[in-house]
């Protein structure tokens, strides 16, 4: 039973990290390189648990509406993607293997893919075969999901100086964004709420995968970066 819990957990995580291995289609990330990535969403699940069980203790602060609110955005969002965030720029920014947009989204979905690997072991082996093939569908894929869309504005930032500042931003904020209001609308539990997530979820998938098309599509490397000033395709 322990084992095939294990195959439920980590059977999405290999999924779709074959999947993004197989999108960067230009030039391969070194295995090593991958590898460091995965393990790096994996070490910073520490801290972020430590700060999100501080976090959590002033949720009662945030009465009604207000609490999933604080839950999805402040403890949940702001911890996790912040830190998928801090790590890409102290481990992958200036890697020499960040040659090409694309990779922008490789090292952020494995980072995220490392770190929902950890958490879907404790929600699984918690819950049983349901609650993985939920997360299976659900939480892991999201995580992916706002990984690429930081990656997508990591690897505009990297590759258009004029404007780096803004794509910065974005690489933030928009998995931010997108992670608070997830987690807002499940743990609202509300049918309302769920009627909401549905059409949203929907739009994280599309999203995400017009921007892989588009980075995937193009052979930008880093000796053809644009001169600064040069934006982004839209």
């Amino acid at each position: 039973m322990i084992r095939s819990l294990l195959y439920i957990s980590l059977a999405p995580v290999a999924i779709i990290a074959l999947y993004i291995y197989i999108r960067d289609k230009y030039e391969k990330e070194p295995l090593l390189s991958l590898l460091k990535a995965l393990l790096t969403g994996v070490f910073i699940v520490l801290p972020i648990v430590f700060i999100e069980d501080i976090t959590r203790q002033f949720a009662d602060l945030f009465p009604g509406f207000l609490n999933p609110l604080f839950s999805g955005f402040c403890v949940a969002s702001l911890t996790e993607e912040g830190f998928k965030f801090l790590a890409f720029m102290m481990f992958f920014w200036r890697s020499r293997n960040f040659n090409e947009r694309f990779d922008g989204i490789v090292y952020a979905v494995f980072i995220s893919l490392g770190f929902a690997a950890i958490e879907n072991l404790f929600y699984v082996y918690r819950g049983g075969y349901e609650v993985g093939l939920l997360r299976a569908l659900t939480a892991v894929p999201a995580h992916a999901l706002f990984g690429t869309a930081m990656g997508y504005h990591l690897g505009n930032a990297r590759f258009y100086p004029g404007k780096r500042m803004n794509q910065l931003f974005l690489a933030f904020f928009v998995p931010f964004s997108w992670h608070g209001l997830y987690d807002s609308l499940l743990t609202g539990k509300k049918e309302i709420l769920l009627l909401v997530f549905i059409p949203l979820f929907i739009y994280f998938w599309v999203s995400s995968f017009r921007k892989m098309n588009e980075l995937s599509a193009t052979s930008i490397f880093r000796n053809d970066l644009p001169k600064t000033g040069e934006t982004p395709e839209s």
